[in-house]
């Protein structure tokens, strides 16, 4: 049975004798907490404001005649579903290349002895030291060459490119916590390499997959400064780029452009969600004993 949230913590206290410190730390989490939401729940209030009440000084949640017409705006007056299936077209495809070269990379580097592999590991964590921006110039002027520029082939080769190399490492050392006797096992029983992997590895590495495609999709979906150089088409925008087409020369209209920001935050949300369920450790406990 399930023990609640409040027994729990009436089971600390009373083991504990330091429950003033306790306390304190439960007012510190609850005040960064605060923090945290209120700059998410002021665009919602933005959001729902109508447009003759946008500088109101009100502290209310939910304003006075809250309306929706700010979110009909934002797919009405703009393209936001086309930038929308723009930037998921990219995410997704971005998501799904990183996360195969990133697992059987990580597991060639976790299980094989091979030249050059000390060297290809340092070179990847070598790469994460350099700024993105730093490395737009010279990518630029290769993409220019091979005729990728405003092209989502160009853009998404960056993202793969970018994400790949932390996500090896991620891969590498998750592949290095799970025993080896697992595949030695395997393999006593007649499975090939390709089948021990299948079967045995990548089903106990699902939490670093699931956080590897998080990582890369979440990378590719909030981009901006790549995506603004790589792409000038108008019909393709992601969603990021096409959010500044909000932003007037003279006046923005902020109401909607926060409806526009939080829809933003829903795909990575419904992302998270669903992956949740894998971002948990310790899946091999138990599977050797002795």
């Amino acid at each position: 049975m399930a023990i609640s949230w409040k027994s729990r913590l009436k089971e600390r206290f009373e083991k504990n004798d330091s429950w003033p410190k306790i306390v304190m730390i439960y007012l510190f989490l609850l005040l960064c907490c605060f923090i945290t939401i209120y700059p998410i729940s002021f665009i919602f209030t933005v959001s729902l404001r109508p447009g003759n009440q946008l500088f109101s000084t009100s502290l209310k949640l939910i304003p006075d005649n809250a309306t929706f017409k700010n979110y009909t705006d934002a797919f009405t007056k703009y393209p936001m579903a086309k930038w929308m299936l723009n930037s998921m077209f990219v995410s997704s495809l971005t998501a799904v290349f990183a996360v195969i070269i990133s697992v059987n990379a990580g597991y060639a580097f976790s299980r094989y002895r091979f030249w050059g592999r000390k060297f290809g590991m340092t070179l990847l964590l070598v790469t994460q030291m350099f700024p993105a921006p730093m490395l737009l110039l010279p990518v630029y002027l290769m993409l220019v060459r091979f005729k990728l520029t405003n092209n989502y082939l160009g853009l998404i080769l960056w993202y793969v490119s970018t994400a790949v190399p932390f996500n090896i490492w991620l891969m590498k050392g998750y592949f290095d916590t799970i025993p080896r006797s697992l595949e030695e096992s395997a393999f006593i029983d007649g499975a090939s390499i390709l089948r021990a992997y299948w079967s045995i590895i990548l089903p106990l590495a699902k939490p670093a997959i699931a956080l590897c495609a998080l990582f890369a999709f979440m990378g590719a979906w909030s981009e901006f400064i790549v995506a603004r150089i790589l792409i000038t088409s108008k019909s393709m925008l992601t969603l990021p780029v096409g959010l500044i087409a909000l932003q007037g020369s003279f006046s923005t209209e902020w109401g909607i452009y926060s409806a526009a920001a939080l829809v933003t935050a829903i795909p990575v949300t419904v992302l998270f969600i669903a992956l949740s369920r894998y971002l948990v450790g310790g899946l091999t406990l138990g599977s050797v004993k002795g």
